[in-house]
């Protein structure tokens, strides 16, 4: 009796102590992981100026660049400065004197292109270049940055544009459609058009709102790479005049993971907890 009694309490003893060390083994990981994302930094650079051309044109060149001291790996830096290919430098100090040059180039440019008759402008104008890179999110090693532009010089109104791009910081690279999902594009386009009226421009008129689908200027909407998603949806972000008139301004048209049910990547599902 008092063999078997030892037997049983020394079972219980390796049975808590295996436990104990798979409950630390699981806080050690979750430890490193939250180490791993409060590591990861981000900074930014950023170049505001103005400068007058005449008497009633005035030039403002605004810019922000996101700075990534931890990314090494150079083709994931480019894709990830892909509207800036003549960055060459990827440091702080090389993003804000390559901004510098570009703001100087601006002013140079529009003054050069417009010495002719800018003196012949009447009234006041503003014109102007911004571009901003902006973080919107860094979960589970994919990173969404939005890439923001716009610009006026002379016309009805300004011009903006968006683009969205998910980085796999995992694999380092540029995260594409076939990576999230393997539905045809044709299948893809349709559920566009189905769900076009699901997230409203805002636009409105004297009877309400006006439905993105009553401007849209294309037959079929594109599944552009111009896609980020969260925990609940894959989204389209369309800029003005790219599917609709301007009036409708942008348009983002959302896709539940539940229509893509059964064509999600399997490592893109397991990293994103889609159930």
């Amino acid at each position: 009796m008092k063999n078997t009694l030892a037997v049983l309490v020394l079972s219980s003893f390796f049975v808590f102590t295996a436990c104990k060390k798979n409950e630390t083994a699981e806080t050690s990981t979750e430890k490193n992981e939250n180490k791993k994302a409060e590591e990861f930094v981000i900074d930014s650079v950023i170049v505001k100026d103005s400068t007058k051309v005449t008497d009633s044109l005035k030039l403002t060149y605004t810019s922000k660049l996101l700075v990534f001291p931890g990314i090494k790996d150079k083709s994931l830096l480019d894709s990830i400065y892909f509207q800036n290919n003549k960055i060459k430098d990827f440091s702080k100090a090389g993003l804000q004197a390559y901004l510098e040059n570009e703001k100087n180039n601006y002013f140079s440019s529009v003054k050069n292109d417009n010495k002719d008759w800018a003196s012949d402008i009447a009234y006041a104008q503003d014109w102007y270049s911004s571009s901003h890179m902006n973080l919107i999110s860094n979960t589970n090693g994919y990173l969404h940055i939005q890439y923001t532009g716009s610009g006026y010089e002379g016309g009805a109104h300004d011009n903006y544009g968006f683009s969205e791009r998910i980085f796999d910081l995992k694999n380092n690279k540029k995260l594409e459609l076939k990576d999230i999902t393997s539905t045809p594009k044709a299948k893809l386009e349709a559920m566009l058009m189905k769900n076009i009226d699901n997230i409203n421009s805002g636009t409105m008129d004297g009877d309400g709102s006006v439905k993105n689908s009553e401007m849209l200027l294309v037959e079929k909407i594109p599944a552009s790479n111009n896609f980020y998603f969260d925990d609940k949806n894959l989204y389209f972000h369309y800029s003005p005049y790219e599917i609709a008139a301007f009036a409708a301004g942008d348009i983002t048209i959302p896709i539940s993971w539940e229509e893509l049910k059964g064509t999600l990547n399997a490592e893109f599902k397991e990293r994103m907890k889609i159930k």
